[in-house]
């Protein structure tokens, strides 16, 4: 036997934490961010995105060939319903993925035509902003803005947020 040793130190006990029962999944998502946060430098795991499933590719090699000198036998339909039913799984993943794909082009084009629409916004308020009349191409002059509103060049809205409109007899 061996020689008794000192007694060692109790744990540190943890307190006892209250069972929460979320009520809704914006609870649940608190609740963990909150033991997320407990602990900042512990990594969280984040999870790889899945693999889309695919149907398994044709064999390359078909062992089990139909013959055509006789009629199938009682068994022969069980195989054929699986080869019938594999087939018709590939020709819906195909189609899926062939309107996948179309939609992400429909998608592409459209991005691309708000990208040319907001590019060409962007150029006509810069030619705007660049050909306006104005003495000193500057927007701290109130007197041009009055200029401007009077050449049509600008909305009168323009005016409601300005303190003074200066008239035609004082400038």
């Amino acid at each position: 036997m061996a020689a008794p040793s000192a007694p060692r130190p109790p744990r540190p006990r943890k307190e006892p934490q209250p069972l929460v029962i979320p009520r809704s999944a914006a609870e649940e998502q608190r609740l963990r961010l909150e033991r997320l946060m407990r602990n900042p430098e512990k990594t969280v795991p984040i999870p790889e995105k899945l693999n889309e499933w695919a149907p398994r590719p044709p064999p390359e090699f078909v062992r089990d060939v139909m013959g055509s000198s006789a009629g199938a036998g009682s068994g022969e339909f069980h195989v054929y319903r699986h080869l019938r039913r594999r087939e018709y799984q590939r020709q819906d993943f195909m189609d899926a993925m062939a309107e996948k794909q179309r939609l992400d082009e429909e998608f592409q084009k459209k991005l691309e035509r708000n990208k040319m629409i907001a590019e060409e916004q962007t150029a006509k308020r810069r030619r705007k902003r660049g050909s306006l009349p104005c003495c000193h191409k500057s927007a701290q002059h109130k007197h041009c803005y009055g200029q401007q509103v009077r050449s049509g060049l600008l909305p009168l809205s323009w005016l409601r947020w300005r303190t003074t409109v200066p008239t035609a007899d004082a400038a």
